[in-house]
């Protein structure tokens, strides 16, 4: 190039324009010609390499650039002291997750389980043809999830320094130090609080007979520690429902049907939470704290049919004294059945087994809700066929034989 330039310069080297349009090659010396040809031909390797790197690069430098586009973040909002909305939603979501696991909000199989005692009572209670009383469940389902978080903290509570012995239980918020037992307490405060502003939508009868359940509630995990039927306490404090839920819809308890309800549900929380302590029986042991479980021990089988078979006899008691109809005794049927599948294929230790086994009864309440629904729709029928009788037979009674003579009155 650098000789090219000097003969350009020189003039030694004329390329009219004239001669490049007719494509004539100009007479060059070939030291010259040569240093052309081989510096094109550099040139042409070099860009073809080039333009080959580029066909394999520039799709991935697009997606690149099109992927840190998508994954770019976007502009957040800071707040007066700079930081973003997002670093405040996790540090408030970070401080809350230790409350959360208290009330045991990611384990709603308690919730479901105090509730559907008070499910059953208000079904029960709702009129022929009828169906329950839909602003009485809201209530109560909402009193079943403070209540059932704030049994939780009161538990935990008083068990901080056993569950923290215990490998199920030792990564709990309180066993586990997230947060103190001064915090609880005012939580506690806080969940109670809610509790009683529920309660007091009710009738006054129903707020008195609420609130004393809350000693079985205070009571219940000191139980564990001085007799083997702490569980019989937590039937006694987790079937309060079935008292309050038909107080709250008729101002009154009907203890014909009210009292064999309340104690099947006192029986199938045996059942139940008997096969639940089971996951903790061996740490139990060495902690020195009591259950069913140890008590029943290798007869558990024997003992849960039993109360099973009690749990039975009383909802059909129950039912008989609200006239129910066919499908309220064919729930009651398959609730046995499925208790009876329970019992005959548990394992006892088998901790994985055991807490299956406790989760199923969710069903078991949802299944007797539906059949006490369903049984009550059906009264109606009942109820006309009643009706269209009674007035046939009782104007066939009070017709008057009247005299075959009788006598004119002057």
């Amino acid at each position: 190039m650098f000789a090219l330039r000097q003969m350009r310069l020189q003039g030694r080297i004329h390329m009219p324009y004239s001669a490049a349009r007719a494509n004539i090659t100009p007479i060059l010396p070939a030291r010259v010609l040569i240093s052309l040809h081989t510096h094109t031909y550099d040139h042409r390797q070099r860009l073809s390499q080039h333009c080959k790197h580029m066909a394999i690069a520039k799709p991935q430098m697009y997606l690149q650039r099109t992927s840190s586009t998508l994954s770019a973040p976007k502009e957040q909002s800071e707040t007066p002291d700079g930081r973003s909305t997002k670093s405040l939603m996790e540090e408030l979501s970070t401080s809350v997750r230790p409350y959360k696991q208290l009330m045991r909000l990611d384990r709603p199989i308690g919730t479901y389980l105090l509730f559907w005692p008070c499910g059953w009572s208000i079904a029960l209670s709702a009129d022929a043809g009828c169906w329950p009383d839909l602003t009485m469940l809201g209530l109560f389902a909402t009193g079943a999830l403070i209540m059932r978080g704030a049994g939780c903290t009161i538990n935990d509570l008083w068990d901080k320094d056993i569950d923290a012995k215990v490998e199920r239980t030792r990564s709990r918020p309180l066993a586990s130090g997230q947060i103190t037992q001064f915090d609880a307490i005012v939580f506690l405060s806080a969940q109670l609080s809610l509790g009683l502003l529920v309660l007091v939508q009710l009738n006054w009868q129903s707020i008195l007979l609420g609130a004393s359940s809350l000693g079985l509630v205070i009571t219940y995990p000191l139980m564990k520690r001085v007799t083997y039927w702490p569980q019989l306490v937590l039937g006694m404090a987790f079937n309060w429902g079935a008292l309050l839920g038909w107080c709250a819809t008729q101002e009154s308890i009907n203890l014909a049907a009210c009292l064999p309800l309340y104690l099947s549900g006192v029986c199938w929380t045996i059942v139940y939470d008997t096969i639940y302590a089971h996951q903790d029986k061996l740490d139990d042991l060495q902690i020195g704290v009591k259950s069913t479980a140890l008590r029943f021990g290798e007869n558990t089988k024997v003992w849960l049919s039993g109360f099973t078979a009690a749990m039975l006899t009383g909802l059909s008691a129950a039912g008989w004294a609200c006239d129910q109809t066919l499908p309220y005794y064919a729930s009651v049927g398959i609730v046995g059945a499925h208790l009876a599948q329970q019992i005959y294929s548990l394992n006892i230790d088998n901790p994985s087994d055991c807490a299956k086994k406790f989760f199923s009864n969710h069903q078991v309440g949802l299944i007797l809700f539906l059949g006490i629904v369903l049984g009550t729709l059906l009264k109606s029928k009942d109820a006309k066929k009643q009706r269209q009788t009674a007035p046939t037979s009782t104007t066939a009674n009070t017709y008057v034989a009247l005299p075959a003579n009788p006598e004119v009155i002057s």
